[in-house]
């Protein structure tokens, strides 16, 4: 098993234990909570966009927020990282958070740009030449592709809520400190 195998089958797994560390980190405020809570929505947002276009192993998905990214979800993730950290109101358990998701999320984009290429060749080379990796470009191209529209059974399919279940949960352990150390 490659580093990248390794990284891309247990960064879930790995991220509950750092949600432990960063938990005994944290130095949550009212404030800090409500505004973390505020960024954490925005990426939980672009990650239902996401999700809802998004058909694993079936196609290579191009439309919605895949025309301007082609990682919407982990970008959505990294905003959702940021309000957690904001949340968290502690420098180093932000710094943790950081480090792990540019390490861990690099290693899993190469990953599955690999997987993706193998499976959809010249298609997504393509696609990958027009499309930037990470940060959404904001002027869309022209594209050839079939616009397929957001789907709320993708997103169920997707498992999406999940992500939305876990950030409720962080926030209510955030405040869960706050009052124990108050």
């Amino acid at each position: 098993m490659t580093a990248l195998d390794f990284f891309a089958r247990w960064r879930v797994r790995l991220g509950y234990l750092l949600a432990i560390v960063a938990l005994w980190l944290a130095r949550p405020t009212p404030r800090s909570i409500l505004v973390g809570g505020f960024v954490g929505l925005f990426g939980l947002a672009i990650r239902a966009y996401a999700a809802g276009y998004l058909h694993k192993q079936e196609v290579l998905t191009v439309t919605g927020p895949y025309a301007r990214t082609r990682n919407p979800l982990y970008f959505g993730s990294s905003i959702l990282m940021v309000g957690a950290a904001l949340a968290m109101h502690s420098l180093w358990a932000g710094a943790l958070l950081l480090v792990y998701f540019a390490l861990v999320y690099t290693m899993v984009m190469r990953r599955e740009e690999m997987e993706l290429r193998s499976q959809h060749g010249a298609a997504f080379d393509a696609y990958a030449a027009s499309v930037p990796l990470f940060f959404p470009r904001l002027i869309l191209g022209s594209s050839s592709a079939p616009s397929a529209g957001f789907s709320w059974k993708q997103y169920r399919k997707n498992h999406e809520y999940q992500a939305a279940i876990g950030f409720i949960l962080l926030l209510i352990g955030l405040l869960a400190i706050w009052r124990l150390r108050a």
